[in-house]
């Protein structure tokens, strides 16, 4: 299974890709998209291309993206939202289903606790990823979330399997 992270944000989009095979976890590719255009929608529509341009070329099976948290500044958190819809709408695009998980469900899966910062994120990504080297914190943030979607997916299918077991034997 193929898995992309997207890392939504109005100038610097993160992506990171992932491969899972078993217990496997091996780093494809990440990079971040950065928006361009004197407008907003200008802007969105750079972010659109690019990151269509990243799913056609690595063609991932699965996409996972950040939910938005809403901060102090309304403006900003409406910005971040528009471009969140990018993320959500290319992958569907493309036929890709789209898991979103809480930013502190991500550190969680990936650190081991909810509230880590940047480096924590970066630092495990690196150990779980080894060799990786992320193209910005935008992109290791991208990578921990498409981590996180791979272990959810191995528990999911690991509890359905087991499900399946479970009803087979009655």
């Amino acid at each position: 299974m193929r898995v992309i992270g997207i890392d939504p944000g109005l100038r610097n989009l993160g992506w990171g890709i992932v491969d899972v095979a078993g217990s496997k976890l091996t780093h494809v590719a990440n990079g971040v998209c950065k928006s361009t255009g004197a407008d907003l929608a200008q802007r969105l529509l750079s972010l659109h291309v690019q990151l269509e341009q990243v799913i056609r070329q690595h063609r991932p099976d699965t996409s996972a993206v950040e939910k938005t948290f809403v901060n102090k500044d309304g403006v900003g958190t409406l910005k971040l939202g528009q471009a969140r819809g990018i993320c959500l709408l290319v992958p569907a695009q493309a036929g890709l289903e789209v898991a979103e998980y809480a930013p502190n469900t991500v550190k969680k899966v990936v650190v081991g606790v909810g509230h880590a910062d940047k480096r924590q994120v970066e630092h495990m990504v690196r150990l779980q990823l080894p060799g990786v080297v992320p193209t910005g914190p935008d992109a290791a943030d991208a990578l921990a979330i498409a981590l996180c979607h791979a272990h959810h997916a191995q528990f999911s299918g690991r509890l359905d399997a087991a499900i399946a077991r479970a009803g087979g034997a009655k």
